[in-house]
């Protein structure tokens, strides 16, 4: 059987994409009533390898720990404790963890390294950030909206009636909060400038520049940092500069819906891409979402692992 990957997100089709939710609302409601989960067997014993080339906080803490929590085994690799570092190739690298592990997640830059560690292995792996596309975030945003507005969900627990505003830079995480938003139904906006704004020809998300028209209506406001991990140091303060209209702050929040949200993927710069006021402040879901990695990862780590309900 080939492997299961989840590379952009866009591997899960609705009906799986509602499934990794609903089992994601499962294991979190279990685990806040002190029950434990059940957790396939197939999980039990096994062994999945973290790569990360990029700093991390969220991402690593809520992968270790779920990967414990369903009863399997982490083992973390740093760039400097693996041999690519020293030349051997991908293949090569694939090729071994397929003889040890049963899935592979990778915090990396390039998106052509993830695909290639997909092509030449025997074993799933997951996306956990790349220049291209944050698939895990967007699945726990997600997961975050469905908690929100549980009296705006479709029968099978679609987004149809929700729509966000993501405000800034269309990066990765615009993207995947686009694509796989897109799966569910979540209606999608993206408002930045022209320079910072996603290629209309890669999503089918809104594409908005004037920061009030593109809020109007949303149920949530999406905040990410202006200035990113891979981000040339140079023209930081040209960014700063070009997106300082997109502040998520109070105003914009009372431009959008009533009772709408503010979200935010961390790390935060408060006073810079969201206010102070609004990131500590009640209407905010934003330190949910953090958890909500966690719950999220461990549906999908079982989803491409085909355990439990995905077998």
């Amino acid at each position: 059987m080939s492997p299961r990957h989840l590379l952009t997100g866009t591997e899960l089709g609705r009906d799986d994409l509602l499934a990794v939710l609903r089992r994601a609302h499962a294991l979190k409601a279990a685990q806040a009533a002190g029950r434990e989960p059940e957790h396939p067997a197939a999980l039990r014993g096994r062994s999945v390898a973290l790569i990360f080339q990029k700093p991390s906080t969220r991402t690593r803490v809520s992968m270790e720990v779920g990967v414990a929590e369903l009863g399997a085994t982490s083992l973390l690799l740093r760039p400097d404790e693996m041999q690519l570092s020293r030349g051997e190739s991908v293949k090569d690298t694939a090729l071994v963890l397929s003889r040890h592990v049963a899935a592979v997640a990778i915090r990396t830059h390039a998106d052509a390294l993830l695909e290639e560690l997909a092509a030449e292995g025997s074993i799933p792996v997951v996306n956990l950030l790349t220049d291209g596309h944050h698939p895990c975030q967007a699945v726990a945003d997600l997961l975050t909206l469905q908690e929100a507005f549980p009296d705006r969900l479709g029968p099978d627990g679609g987004l149809d009636d929700l729509r966000l505003a993501y405000v800034g830079d269309g990066n990765n995480v615009a993207r995947s909060l686009a694509l796989v938003g897109a799966i569910a139904g979540l209606q999608v906006v993206v408002v930045a400038p022209d320079d910072y704004q996603l290629d209309p020809g890669e999503t089918a998300a809104t594409l908005e520049r004037d920061p009030r028209t593109g809020v109007a209506g949303a149920d949530a406001l999406y905040a990410d940092v202006w200035v990113s991990m891979g981000d040339d140091a140079s023209t930081a303060d040209a960014r700063r500069t070009a997106l300082g209209p997109y502040r998520i702050d109070d105003a914009l929040l009372d431009a959008a819906a009533p009772g709408a949200i503010a979200l935010h993927c961390l790390p935060a710069h408060p006073g810079e891409e969201i206010t102070a006021d609004v990131l500590y402040g009640d209407r905010q879901r934003i330190w949910d979402q953090a958890e909500n990695r966690r719950h999220a990862q461990k549906a999908l780590l079982e989803w491409v692992l085909r355990a439990g309900p995905f077998a």
